[in-house]
């Protein structure tokens, strides 16, 4: 099976790739959106993409992809994120004058980078970032990557676990082409994305629709109103200050409580969107 991810090799996407699945053939994307466009012209099977961080929170980027490409989340994979520092053989700690990376990763790691007393710069991807170490010999330059990114470009590592918070985890989500049906069984989350008209307490009342049937909420993300996933929208002038709102209800999508939270939100919502229905880790 193929899967594409966002980045070079090395990249914490390709890692979690190996860790849904560890036969897959793994192809990087330089963006999220061409991650996005390979699986739709069915150049890959399957795409990996991080949703969000427990230190640095939502990849708001990959939100709005979803809304803008029909294609259904199928999988997750939560990965443990150790950032290491990364030279080339031979350099020293004292030798680095500036510190390479994403800048999420540089975001993780600042309090770490403070006390080294090391300017950093941002750079599009980690994995990248090691790359560009080894590419242009760069002997004052350390990255912030994985240790696997250090065996694919032949770098030292020169500090481990330089990330502030040792509870560092990323949730990636697996897309496909079509849904995939889910075992009898197995734990499940669906994910959704809906809109709400103006109104006291419509928020609370888009809620409460799970609410009632005790269903799970483990995430709630709100976005700026776009056009895109065939959400009809207001005059622009009324587009301001406008939002949709991104579920993860603890239930599979055919539960019976949760299809009648959907029928009862789709009573009070313009725009109601399933984005999948899929086997949960945690």
């Amino acid at each position: 099976m193929r899967i594409a991810f966002q980045g070079e090799p090395g990249a914490y996407s390709e890692r979690a790739a190996v860790e849904y699945l560890p036969s897959a053939e793994t192809r990087g994307f330089e963006a999220f959106e061409s991650v996005f466009e390979a699986l739709e012209r069915g150049d890959v099977d399957r795409a990996i993409l991080p949703i969000e961080n427990s230190l640095a929170g939502s990849i708001h980027r990959n939100y709005d992809l979803l809304l803008r490409h029909a294609l259904p989340i199928v999988g997750e994979v939560s990965l443990r994120i150790r950032h290491h520092l990364l030279a080339l053989p031979g350099v020293r700690l004292g030798e680095v004058r500036r510190v390479i990376s994403h800048p999420q990763a540089l975001a993780q790691c600042e309090h770490h980078l403070r006390d080294l007393g090391i300017p950093a710069e941002a750079a599009y991807d980690t994995a990248g970032a090691a790359r560009r170490v080894r590419d242009e010999g760069l002997r004052d330059t350390a990255a912030i990557a994985s240790r696997r990114a250090a065996e694919v470009y032949g770098l030292e590592v020169l500090a481990e676990d330089v990330e502030d918070d040792p509870h560092n985890f990323t949730r990636f989500i697996i897309l496909a082409r079509d849904a995939e049906p889910l075992r009898a069984g197995v734990a499940a989350r669906t994910s959704l994305v809906f809109s709400l008209r103006d109104g006291p307490g419509m928020l609370f009342k888009a809620l409460s629709v799970f609410a009632l049937r005790e269903l799970d909420l483990t995430k709630i993300e709100s976005r700026p109103l776009r056009g895109a996933g065939g959400l009809r929208l207001p005059p622009e002038s009324e587009q301001r200050w406008r939002y949709l709102f991104y579920l993860d209800v603890a239930a599979a999508h055919g539960d019976a409580a949760l299809q009648n939270a959907l029928r009862h939100l789709e009573e009070i919502a313009p725009f109601v969107r399933l984005l999948g229905s899929y086997p949960r880790t945690a």
